[in-house]
């Protein structure tokens, strides 16, 4: 059975910091290009950033230089460090799992949330 559980949402204030993590199990983690997504309320979903299975990382144009996307294969976890952190952040954020990025979602988690203040 295939499971995404993301964790490490919070609430912060603009200039500061969160680690998000996503536990994998249930299929071939390592042969998966692995996506953070995010939704705010009323807004389209907005990816934000892949890394392939290789370890090539893409990024959105507004987290590019603020946020980190990473993995550890043997552990089957994806990380997303996010640094200065802006109101705009705000969403609820998805980890997903892709054949290859930009191939579309194959599985995703239930999403943790994150708040910003100004």
């Amino acid at each position: 059975q295939v499971q995404l559980t993301e964790s490490g949402g919070g609430s912060v204030q603009a200039g500061g910091s969160l680690l998000l993590s996503c536990q994998a199990s249930g299929f071939a983690f390592s042969d998966y290009c692995m996506t953070w997504f995010r939704q705010a309320p009323g807004r389209e979903r907005e990816g934000v950033a892949g890394i392939e299975s290789d370890g090539g990382t893409l990024y959105e144009d507004s987290v590019k230089g603020r946020f980190i996307i990473s993995r550890d294969n043997s552990k089957n976890t994806l990380l997303l460090q996010m640094n200065n952190l802006k109101p705009e952040d705000t969403a609820m954020y998805y980890c997903a799992a892709e054949a290859f990025c930009g191939g579309g979602t194959d599985f995703y988690g239930q999403g943790t949330q994150v708040t910003v203040s100004s």
